[in-house]
């Protein structure tokens, strides 16, 4: 009896530390999780601060001497729900609205230049009788026109000639100049200028409305609006012949950024697309495609027949073009530096070596650059993939040793760049292609400071139009061309021009028979 209470007794006891110990346990794994969640949290705290509080830049100063490398030798407006009709013997049609808005007021201080235009001496005797034409009065159109600190009133005077013995036979003037808006109240000068301010200086229609209020010119937001997608529409067919340019070139750069559509209720987000691209080893188109929304499908639509180095960041729809063969592709080096500086905690010495020999890869493409493309290429198999070769090894056994907390930033570094091991090295074997895709990046840069100033595209229709205007007026920027002048002089000349020869008119190429023309006048 006693024997078996003792027995008792100590079973009890057992199962008491048996469960002592797994309460202990669970107690270990939960304190495990909230320490891995403590620390995970407080690196997303300090990643906020810095946005918040610290630095943006990502230079690293620290002393290489003791591993340095040696090397030698459109704001358009909605239409409104419930819009005003009016009856007509067909059909329903929308009732115009003369409110006023759709009229340009003047200061009548504004200076008027006059600008004669006649018809050439022979066509004013008549063919038949060789009776001398009479003039019989002129034809007046008034445009308001801009030069660089002043608007102005653009007069041109066309004098009317008709036969005196003949009315039957009309009257004859001279035809207006082309115009790439016909029968519009601005002259191309003028146009030129509102594109410029709005797609190189970031300025909204409004403040541009009010800017040319100060100086003697009442126009509403609307009327700049219309005339802006109207120049874009026009503008459409030369936009499609650089798209062909870049997509024919062999190296091109792309990215991608949100920007706000203007909707019903609130703003959606639409995505505006760079690609840059051209034969050279600058390129210097500069695409914008406006879309809707970031689906893959968008990517394969804008890179449709495109099988040359495509180069990019991480986003799942180019790395997808790369597993199927189309692209040779090129990820960005930067944005994989970029997740190491950002992972402060986990490594600090692992993380500074990797810093560290992603340097020694951008000193060498420095060096390489300045050489021939075949000393490019050995530079990059000789001295560069040793180095990607001991990253890789590196980071691949740091990641798979078990030492790293489930969710740090560091170890979403680690797993980016083990991502990306196959296409690594690939710019390696072309001897335009680069280490980064900063070329995109800079692209898209005025787009992110000019949302801030026009905060949203009015329309699907007024994103389309952005994106044309933003391509020819960014292209520009890029090769040192004025916007304002290259835009002027195409808008005068792009009605009449050979629309088989439209390439004549690109950015680049106007540039280059500017300086011709130049040349060959001194």
């Amino acid at each position: 009896m006693l024997f078996g209470i003792i027995l008792s007794m100590k079973t009890a006891q057992i199962s008491d530390e048996n469960q002592l110990q797994s309460t202990v346990q669970l107690l270990q794994v939960e304190n495990l999780d909230l320490r891995n969640q403590n620390h995970y949290l407080m690196q997303q705290l300090d990643w906020f601060k810095r946005q918040l509080f610290g630095k943006k830049s990502e230079r690293i100063i620290s002393d290489l001497n003791g591993d340095q490398l040696q090397f030698d030798g459109f704001d358009a407006q909605p239409l409104k729900n419930k819009e005003e009709m009016q009856e007509v013997p067909a059909h329903q049609r929308r009732k115009p609205t003369r409110n006023g808005q759709d009229a340009i007021t003047l200061d009548p201080d504004l200076p008027v230049r006059t600008t004669f235009l006649d018809i050439p001496e022979e066509e004013k005797v008549c063919k038949e009788t060789g009776v001398l034409l009479v003039k019989i009065g002129e034809e007046i159109s008034h445009k308001l026109a801009h030069e660089p600190g002043s608007y102005y009133i653009k007069e041109i005077v066309r004098p009317k000639y008709a036969h005196p013995q003949k009315p039957e036979e009309g009257v004859l003037t001279a035809l207006l100049p082309d115009s790439i808006l016909p029968r519009c109240q601005a002259d191309d000068s003028v146009l030129a200028e509102i594109i410029t301010q709005k797609f190189a200086d970031h300025m909204p229609l409004y403040r541009i409305a009010e800017s040319m209020g100060r100086q003697g010119v009442g126009i509403s937001r609307k009327l700049l609006s219309q005339w802006v997608i109207r120049c874009a529409m026009t503008l459409k067919l030369l936009y499609k012949v650089m798209v062909g340019k870049v997509l024919a070139s062999e190296n091109i750069f792309i990215d991608e950024s949100p920007v706000k559509l203007q909707a019903k209720d609130k703003c959606a987000t639409g995505y505006m697309w760079v690609v840059v691209g051209g034969d050279s080893t600058s390129p210097p188109y500069r695409i914008y495609d406006f879309r809707t929304n970031r689906c893959h499908d968008n990517v394969i639509e804008i890179l449709q027949g495109y099988r040359g180095v495509l180069h990019s960041d991480k986003y799942a729809a180019y790395q997808r073009l790369a597993e199927k063969k189309v692209i040779t592709w090129c990820p960005c080096w930067s944005h994989v530096r970029r997740k190491f500086f950002d992972a402060e905690s986990g490594d600090p010495p692992f993380r500074d070596w990797v810093l560290r020999k992603i340097r020694y890869l951008f000193m060498l493409e420095k060096v390489a650059w300045v050489r021939s493309p075949e000393e490019r290429l050995r530079i990059r198999q000789e001295k560069e993939s040793p180095i990607i070769d001991e990253l890789i090894e590196k980071i691949k056994t740091r990641l798979t040793d078990g030492k790293l907390l489930p969710k740090s930033k560091f170890r979403e570094a680690l797993g980016y760049f083990c991502g990306l091991i196959p296409y690594l090295k690939n710019y390696t074997k072309h001897p335009f292609a680069r280490l980064d895709n900063n070329v995109a990046e800079r692209a898209i840069r005025p787009l992110a400071i000019g949302r801030k100033n026009w905060l949203f595209f009015g329309s699907e229709n007024g994103g389309d139009a952005g994106a044309i205007l933003l391509s020819l007026v960014q292209t520009c920027r890029g090769l040192g061309v004025n916007p304002r002048e290259y835009l002027e002089d195409v808008f005068r000349r792009l009605m009449s021009h050979n629309a088989q020869k439209l390439e004549e008119l690109l950015p680049d190429q106007w540039l280059l028979a500017r300086k011709k023309s130049q040349t060959q006048s001194i």
